[in-house]
């Protein structure tokens, strides 16, 4: 089992990734945003904290976490994982930020 202070162990460099990303030249159909933005936006209810997110998704990633990005998809809130299992291959899993749902995993 974890402890307790496992979540905010990871989660400060997570959000510092956020945080220190840089904004897109061109805005596309996928683009990252502002980090003010996400904060707004998890203020405001519109999608779940990173670590909330972490703690749902508790035993259903195929590995572990070695990157996180969100963006704004379509209108929509989407949290981007990178994901490395025992056997050193890297997933990319799409979460809905706003249900924490997850949408999609694929190998690279």
């Amino acid at each position: 089992m974890r402890s307790p202070g496992f979540l905010e162990f990871l989660a400060v460099p997570l959000l510092a990734g956020l945080v220190l990303a840089p904004l897109p030249a061109t805005a596309g159909e996928h683009e990252r945003v502002a980090p003010e933005a996400v904060r707004r936006a998890v203020e405001a209810g519109e999608i779940k904290s990173l670590a909330d997110i972490l703690a749902s998704l508790g035993g259903k990633l195929p590995g572990q976490v070695a990157g996180v990005e969100i963006e704004r998809a379509r209108g929509r809130w989407i949290y981007e994982f990178r994901i490395v299992d025992e056997k050193g291959r890297l997933y990319e899993v799409h979460v809905d930020a706003h249900s924490g749902e997850i949408e999609r995993i694929k190998e690279k």
